[in-house]
């Protein structure tokens, strides 16, 4: 039974120890995407192929306990090839739906800026509502839903920008980074000892124990100063003079709920400052849209994100212990 805090956090570095047997010198990361999942949000990871965002996606769906479905984005990709469609029987002489990989519980999205816009957008409907609308007819996916999408940089070929308003639908954006040299060495050495490719990843979890997880975090508590704080962040996005457009309020919920799971992951009931802080470049990061002269500028968001958070005053939280 997963009823307290101690459970939800026993259970979270279980799972993140099982999926560093497969990514090595990413802890950091992994407890990031872990937030995610707490927090009922979708996941973007945007980095350069090669660097295991595939096996991290597979990794955490079976430590997880979840069905699994990958859908690799190619330019001839079509919206039914995601939802699915009705096709015609002729032993039945009826229509019959033949699901497409949605109906699963983490989705991974491989190069999702690979397809077109119109292919992109039909993980919309699904990612806000949990639910997919084919001829009319609504049906609801099973829960817990999770996108976990991949894209290479935009300086890539044959890439297409995705759409605000599916950018908006993440909860998270992260980058996954190369390995440094002494976690590279781990990589080899773990890869010849075990004398194949696949890494065995054990079930730490199921569908339902991750929906009571969710339910634990709801219960964090957090001071009015606090979300307080989290308004006057994504507000000063808005009224930065280099940035276009600013954070949507679904940034200050990110926020709050990013913060609420990463209070559980260190074992805590109440939120502070450094949960929120720590979350801010991931969650509001790709929800930006900067001044024209700014696009070309690597590191132009954090640089931007990072001053705001040097700028607006951090609230002092008295912790009773």
């Amino acid at each position: 039974m997963i009823n307290s805090i101690s459970d939800v956090y026993n259970q979270c570095h279980a799972v993140i120890a099982e999926v560093e047997k497969a990514i090595i010198g990413k802890k950091t990361l992994i407890a990031q995407i872990l937030a995610a999942c707490l927090a009922g949000g979708h996941i973007l990871l945007e980095d350069f192929p090669g660097l295991g965002k595939t096996i991290l996606a597979k990794s955490l769906a079976s430590a997880l306990g979840l069905e699994f479905k990958r859908i690799q984005f190619t330019p001839d990709l079509l919206p039914g090839d995601i939802t699915g469609s009705y096709i015609y029987d002729r032993s039945t002489n009826e229509f019959v739906l033949r699901r497409g990989p949605v109906f699963s519980q983490i989705i991974l999205a491989d190069e999702i800026n690979r397809a077109s816009p119109k292919t992109q957008s039909a993980l919309l409907e699904a990612m806000q509502e949990v639910q997919v609308t084919l001829e009319g007819e609504t049906m609801k996916l099973t829960e817990p839903f999770i996108v976990l999408a991949t894209q290479n940089p935009i300086e890539y070929e044959g890439t297409f920008p995705l759409p605000e308003a599916q950018l908006d639908r993440f909860l998270i954006k992260l980058a996954v980074g190369y390995p440094g040299l002494e976690d590279e060495q781990e990589i080899l050495r773990r890869r010849r000892e075990r004398l194949q490719d696949q890494v065995e990843i054990h079930q730490v979890l199921d569908a339902e124990s991750l929906m009571k997880m969710r339910q634990v975090v709801e219960r964090i508590f957090v001071e009015p100063d606090l979300e307080n704080y989290i308004a006057r962040l994504v507000h000063a996005t808005r009224g930065d003079k280099r940035i276009a457009v600013g954070s949507s309020p679904r940034g200050s919920l990110a926020l709050l709920k990013l913060s609420r799971a990463q209070a559980v992951l260190e074992g805590r009931d109440y939120v502070l400052p450094d949960d929120i802080k720590s979350f801010v470049s991931p969650a509001l990061g790709h929800r930006l849209i900067l001044e024209p002269e700014f696009w070309m500028r690597r590191k132009a968001v954090e640089e931007i994100l990072q001053n705001i958070l040097e700028t607006v005053p951090v609230p002092v939280i008295r912790v009773i212990k």
